[in-house]
């Protein structure tokens, strides 16, 4: 397995707080992920690619492909937003994703994790 993160550009953040977003159960914590980074104007400072990453590609306006991802963004110096479109495919991957994520945030000062989800009901 091989996961790898790729820092575009050093983040300034002061005890920064994680806040993940991968899909999930209804995509919620996708959805709220990105509308975060869009509402708070968040900056990409380093994408992840892993090989656990499930195999598919998904066409976007004028043709091309967008392959999976997960990115990291930063906002106002105080969050660092995990967001993707895709989660590892298997359990070991799901732990190198995470030891990778983990250990960068901590990297930065981060001491606090917040996750988000989904909860699936039989009925609405």
């Amino acid at each position: 397995m091989v996961c790898v993160i790729k820092v575009l550009e050093e983040p300034r953040l002061r005890e920064p707080v994680l806040i993940e977003g991968l899909p999930g159960i209804g995509f919620v914590a996708n959805i709220a992920a990105m509308h975060m980074i869009r509402e708070l104007k968040a900056r990409k400072f380093a994408v992840i690619t892993s090989s656990s990453f499930q195999d598919f590609a998904m066409t976007v306006e004028g043709g091309g492909i967008r392959t999976p991802i997960n990115e990291l963004y930063e906002c106002a110096g105080r969050f660092i937003i995990l967001y993707g479109n895709t989660q590892a495919g298997n359990n070991l991957g799901q732990y190198e994703l995470c030891w990778r994520v983990l250990e960068l945030a901590k990297k930065y000062g981060c001491r606090f994790v917040l996750t988000m989800g989904g909860y699936g009901r039989n009925e609405v």
